[in-house]
């Protein structure tokens, strides 16, 4: 008879800093073999089959699990976080809880150990510093800072072709899934009403729900890619702008369902961005500056469409593209100055998570009601507190003040 007795302390651990064995980890079942009583997972890409004994603590959607193997849930493909021990030369499973996939229950994860990454600083999150930019620093390096001012400045107003004219526009695009497209635009009706706003900016929100990273970073696949840059050249020509005319984003992705654990979820996440970031800069040949944000908090998720710990994560993928056009990677270089321009100037937008009711160092917090049912999509009053700080964020930025306040 198993025995199944798993505290959610336990799995609070896999928010732990250190990933050793013995301690809780996630990934993906990849085969069973109940003959054998083994359980292949994949854990950060790489396979690792392990015994499942009697002894193992095991729990499936809050039940306690008498038989794993003729549980419906245990199956190719499923999301777990589990722990394991050495034992007589073999590994072997001692707990595992299997996880949610989207639009299913999703159990509770124990947050309070998370900083927001401009809290975390030089501390480390699994092995891997905070901070919004290397060596933990939430500042921008001076010379990447230099470059963004330069070319926050030399922004003009473009006609329809993309040239200077003094009726011409400065076009904002937003990118992104349904979190995006609510919180963009409420802030487009925020910063349309506000009377500082400069003149020549136009908003167009190019945000679309259901669209993730992995479903848009390819303009020319034929399926989901094209139809979302579809819509957006559509929303664009209701906005009477053009392609031309698109000099800033702010992009805000995250994928549905994340199961491959940190940082292999994460790392993912950042190729798909790098990838949108590219493709932006061939469509829209005069964008100069791309401004990124990771999730809002996601423990109030009640499905598994993107909850906690993935969201909190999301900001590891941004802050690690930036790092890589910082340390001079040529496929994102955006100065015509060292080569071919293969991206824009890539920064830090606003950064949007904060660990529920507790204020992160820019007064941000959440509370539950600030998210709909599924507790991951923003209720009205979520949305209106995220563009009220991305308003407060692009005002106030010294890259953005010259092309977004009025003179």
């Amino acid at each position: 008879m198993f025995r199944v007795v798993v505290a959610l302390s336990l799995f609070a651990l896999a928010l732990g800093f250190v990933v050793a064995q013995d301690e809780i980890r996630r990934g993906t079942v990849k085969a069973l073999d109940a003959e054998k009583g083994t359980v292949t997972i994949t854990v950060n890409g790489k396979d690792q089959t392990f015994l499942l004994t009697a002894d193992a603590d095991v729990r499936s959607g809050g039940k306690q699990v008498a038989k794993p193997f003729e549980d419906k849930d245990l199956k190719p493909g499923a999301a777990v976080m589990f722990k394991s021990a050495a034992k007589n030369g073999k590994d072997v499973l001692t707990a595992m809880r299997l996880g949610a996939p989207p639009g299913q229950p999703q159990p509770k994860v124990d947050t309070s150990k998370l900083k927001p990454l401009p809290g975390l600083g030089a501390e480390k999150y699994q092995g891997y510093e905070g901070g919004l930019y290397p060596g933990g620093k939430n500042e921008r390096p001076k010379a990447h800072d230099d470059a963004g001012l330069t070319w926050a400045k030399a922004l003009r107003p473009l006609d329809a072709d993309g040239k200077p004219a003094a009726t011409g526009k400065v076009v904002m695009l937003s990118v992104g899934m349904s979190n995006t497209t609510q919180a963009f635009s409420t802030f487009k009706r925020l910063a349309d009403a506000d009377k500082e706003k400069h003149p020549a900016l136009v908003l167009v929100d190019g945000a679309q729900g259901g669209m993730t990273a992995a479903r848009i970073k390819d303009p020319d696949d034929k399926g989901s890619g094209t139809k979302y840059w579809e819509v957006v050249d559509q929303r664009l020509k209701a906005a009477n702008a053009t392609r031309e005319q698109v000099q800033v984003a702010w992009i805000k992705q995250a994928d549905a369902g994340p199961r491959d654990g940190f940082p292999k979820y994460a790392q993912t996440l950042r190729d798909e961005l790098r990838q949108i970031a590219r493709a932006m800069q061939v469509r829209f040949p005069n964008l100069k500056m791309v401004y990124l944000s990771g999730r809002t908090y996601g423990g109030y998720a009640t499905t598994g469409l993107n909850p906690e710990p993935y969201a909190f994560e999301s900001g590891f993928s941004v802050k690690w593209l930036i790092e890589e056009q910082l340390k001079g990677d040529k496929e994102l270089n955006f100065d015509p100055k060292k080569g071919a321009v293969n991206a824009p100037w890539l920064s830090w937008g606003p950064y949007l998570w904060a660990n529920g009711t507790t204020k992160n160092a820019d007064g941000l917090a959440y509370e539950q009601s600030d998210f709909a049912n599924d507790g991951t999509h923003p209720s009205p009053a979520g949305q209106r507190k995220v563009a009220e700080h991305m308003l407060k964020f692009f005002k106030s930025e010294p890259t953005a003040k010259p092309w977004f306040v009025k003179p």
